[in-house]
């Protein structure tokens, strides 16, 4: 987890924001097969950062806790239905469209077809991963990954992740 201390992750620095801005809670999950390989899905059109890819989830509505979030998230996208996350890390974004304190989990079981349910793409990645543009609030996950499995090289081709038409928080 992220110490309470670390500054957040700041895109595109020189895009101004709004004053007071307040995180939204994102849930995350890292499925992994197992195969070792993670999933990361394109960014569906109409959302920021279209096309872009990250790990699944969403918003954590009020009142909901982060793995529920996830569950719910994951199959409304996915059409899956996991099995136990374990919470993994937190890290704070600061998108010139949003604040956002991603909660990642990781999920190693699941049951059920994959369905793009929201126009996006999915692809099974190892590193380094193959797809591009890599969403900013992903390029810290894959450095986890690679530190874990103590992968040395570049874990993601480096191609600029741009903003494009949409307002909904990203992760």
């Amino acid at each position: 987890m992220t110490d309470a201390g670390t500054a957040a992750l700041v895109v595109d620095a020189d895009v101004a924001r709004a004053a007071g801005r307040q995180p939204v809670d994102v849930a995350v999950g890292v499925l992994i097969d197992a195969a070792g390989r993670f999933l990361l899905t394109s960014r569906p059109p109409g959302k920021s950062y279209a096309g872009c890819w990250e790990f699944p989830g969403g918003k954590v509505e009020p009142g909901e806790s982060v793995d529920a979030a996830l569950r719910r998230e994951l199959h409304e996208e996915l059409g899956i239905t996991i099995g136990a996350a374990q919470p993994w890390r937190e890290e704070i974004v600061d998108y010139p469209h949003a604040l956002v304190r991603l909660h990642f989990r990781k999920v190693l079981a699941w049951h059920g077809a994959f369905e793009m349910r929201e126009g996006q793409a999915m692809a099974w990645q190892v590193l380094p991963v193959q797809v591009r543009p890599v969403l900013p609030g992903t390029v810290p996950v894959l450095s986890w990954l690679a530190a874990e499995r103590g992968f040395a090289g570049t874990t993601h081709d480096e191609a600029r992740a741009e903003p494009r038409a949409g307002s909904a928080a990203g992760h």
